[in-house]
């Protein structure tokens, strides 16, 4: 299981919200490029680099910390938070960016990220599964629509979709545990999907509670932050 650090950036600075609130904001760093290089030192290769400017605004804003981050780190950085744009994806790939999530667009504009599908390949496009109470939540989660979590990750899958991120908003931030039955079931039911958790990482017993369902891939923010999860127990997990 490919552990996945997160770095959410709110004003150019490193920060971390509680489900979704931007009122819980809590600054970490103001320099997210320190914080990237402290992850790779720690022997992390991947990084989840969200926008969340860019998500509230329906556009993307902090793509010079994306570009930074990228020039100066060998770290594979999937990009998210307003992309909703030809222009902003092309903005996010020219700044560095391997990957892009997206997750109100999937929702708003399903013919867009389709195309960007097709054009820009599988393995590039991540869809972002953002839900309350198995309802997809979109604009920086400040919204929640009608669709359900199954059947949205179901009908992208048939449609090419192969990376799918999935965070549990009520969990986000939380430091309480993944949603580890959710995510198992999610698993069993689609086999082909990557699935990439996100969402309530507490503590290293929540890793391998995540790795025991065979997970791809987790997102960890909070418990890294907040030193819940400390360099010696990731270093460890990744070694073992």
């Amino acid at each position: 299981m490919i552990i996945i650090p997160a770095i959410d950036i709110i004003d150019g600075s490193c920060v971390r919200l509680s489900q979704g609130d931007y009122s819980s904001k809590k600054v970490y760093n103001s320099d997210p490029l320190e914080v990237a290089k402290m992850f790779e030192d720690w022997g992390l290769s991947r990084l989840h680099l969200v926008d969340l400017d860019g998500a509230k605004a329906g556009k993307v804003i902090n793509y010079k910390v994306l570009e930074r981050i990228c020039n100066s780190t060998s770290m594979t950085v999937d990009f998210g938070g307003g992309i909703k744009t030809d222009k902003d994806i092309e903005i996010a790939f020219d700044s560095g960016a391997q990957m892009i999530t997206g997750g109100s667009i999937a929702v708003k504009n399903q013919e867009r990220f389709i195309f960007w599908l097709e054009k820009y390949g599988q393995d590039r496009i991540i869809l972002g599964a953002d839900h309350k109470n198995e309802k997809i939540a979109v604009s920086g989660w400040i919204e929640t629509s009608n669709l359900d979590l199954n059947n949205f990750i179901n009908d992208y899958l048939k449609k090419g979709v192969k990376k799918v991120i999935c965070t549990d908003i009520s969990k986000d931030g939380m430091l309480e545990g993944s949603s580890t039955e959710l995510y198992s079931r999610l698993i069993n039911q689609f086999p082909g999907m990557e699935l990439i958790g996100s969402g309530g990482v507490g503590s290293l017993f929540d890793l391998q509670a995540l790795q025991e369902i065979n997970m791809t891939s987790v997102i960890v923010g909070k418990a890294i932050y907040e030193e819940r999860i400390s360099s010696k127990e990731i270093k460890q997990f990744i070694s073992d």
